[in-house]
């Protein structure tokens, strides 16, 4: 099953002007009085289909907003604010870190990876991917819903690889939700991700426990309390913090629903966020249902709302040279150079049925917020649709905000629009991440790095 996979459609940024009902607002607040007609900005969306001027790395330089909401705010243009509120016990009043955002900044991602640009000008593709190669076939690859998948299974002859061997972590006793949550948002800024931070025990904090405890050589016991508050004191501060719901939170775009069927979800016209609470969860790292729980009775549509949300950190940095996506675990263990374990995340890893590969491939390219073609004609039918679908960008796509493909045509590492299942369902082929994660893992990798499938 194969797919292509593309980044967000970009133009010369004198084909477009604002109408006059439209401002443009800077990243700071400040409207932008003219358009650079030198092509060093181009028109693009946004994970929310917001019109974006961006610059030839990727950076937004303004946002095109109604006049009338921008000066209804008084000129307040802050997506990310926080403020000293009350009511919060678990809180310092005087702790506030920077709002997490997006990765690149504003929501937006790209076809290339800002942060890798002056090492490594040449590893990013920032244009639309190219065909990957099937001999004569005219066809471009495709992929289904969660991952893409070679049509043919794997060698049965392939060697067996085993996977790294951790000592088992200490076992999770009796524990409350918010102690579950501190530990979970510990080892979330460690850059060893239990997935969605959602308050409860399973083994995606446990595989997470382990694979820290062999990176650091240090013993974690989850059971201490105390020592995980001072871990996190000394991290950045309490698990949970407060966050303003804004203008720009509130008005979305968002869609109504995500449909099954691929011909409808081709005709939206992006695959963003359903939901407030949805966005939100995904920026925090959290499951939409915990985020609604620990907040009760709260109208997450009114802008100016206070809530209470996890305190992500600042996220992992480091240059990962080696890739181990461990079947057996289903987890992906990133190594630097010197062979250090350097993060690790939970992913979903093939099946019985679409097996992933066995052995050693390379990150040919990294692709942020693609697009998604939909090809019956290889050998995947959805539903009764049986003609070429082109679905547009959007965190709740097939591969989510992440494309990061292999030497293995039609395999890769990507996001989900499902984070919740992660490490607890099963691929077609591919390594399958929360979008979050995928993100993080992206901007640490560059063309060239190598991935073994390890069991």
């Amino acid at each position: 099953m194969a797919a292509s996979v593309t980044g967000i459609a970009l133009v010369p940024a004198h084909a477009q002007q604002p109408s006059r009902e439209t401002v443009l607002v800077s990243p700071e607040g400040d409207i932008l009085d003219y358009i650079p007609n030198d092509g060093s900005v181009r028109w693009a969306r946004d994970n929310r289909g917001n019109s974006v001027l961006v610059d030839n790395w990727g950076n937004v330089v303004a946002t095109a907003m109604p006049a009338g909401r921008y000066f209804a705010r008084n000129n307040d243009y802050r997506r990310d604010r926080y403020r000293d509120v009350s009511g919060y016990p678990e809180t310092d009043p005087d702790y506030f870190p920077p709002a997490p955002s997006s990765d690149f900044g504003d929501d937006l991602t790209t076809s290339s990876v800002p942060e890798m640009r002056e090492a490594l000008p040449g590893d990013i593709e920032r244009q639309t991917l190219p065909d990957a190669d099937f001999g004569n076939s005219q066809e471009m690859p495709d992929f289904n819903d969660d991952s893409a998948a070679l049509p043919e299974t794997t060698d049965p002859n392939a060697e067996f690889v085993p996977g790294p061997k951790f000592e088992p972590a200490t076992a999770l006793g009796k524990m409350s939700s918010a102690e579950i949550t501190a530990l979970q948002v510990f080892l979330d800024r460690e850059g060893f991700s239990p997935g969605v931070i959602d308050g409860k025990k399973g083994s995606n904090v446990t595989k997470a426990i382990e694979a820290w405890q062999n990176a650091t050589g240090d013993t974690l016991d989850p059971n201490n309390a105390d020592d995980i508050l001072e871990r996190l004191r000394l991290s950045g501060g309490m698990a949970f913090t407060t966050y303003e719901i804004s203008a720009a939170d509130a008005a979305g775009p968002y869609v109504a629903a995500i449909p099954e069927d691929y011909a409808q979800k081709a005709a939206l016209p992006h695959l963003s966020y359903t939901s407030t609470t949805e966005m939100l969860a995904e920026r925090f790292h959290m499951d939409e249902a915990y985020l609604k729980e620990i907040n009760p009775g709260v109208n997450f549509t009114i802008p100016g709302t206070i809530v209470k949300v996890i305190d992500t950190g600042a996220a992992k940095t480091g240059k990962v040279a080696k890739i181990l996506a461990d079947k057996g675990r289903k987890q992906v263990l990133a190594y630097d150079e010197n062979g250090t374990l350097i993060a690790a995340y939970p992913a979903s890893i093939g099946s019985a049925d679409t097996p992933s590969p066995s052995g050693l491939v390379t990150v040919e390219r990294i692709a942020l917020n693609p697009g998604y073609t939909y090809n019956p004609k290889i050998n995947f039918q959805q539903g009764t649709n049986n003609k070429v679908l082109t679905l547009q960008p959007g965190p709740n796509g097939p591969v989510g905000t992440v494309w990061i493909a292999l030497s293995k045509p039609t395999y890769g590492i990507h996001g989900t629009p499902e984070p919740s299942k992660i490490g607890k369902t099963q691929s077609h082929g591919c390594i399958r991440m929360t979008n979050w994660d995928a993100t993080e893992l992206a901007k640490m990798t560059s063309a060239g790095v190598t991935v073994e499938f390890v069991d």
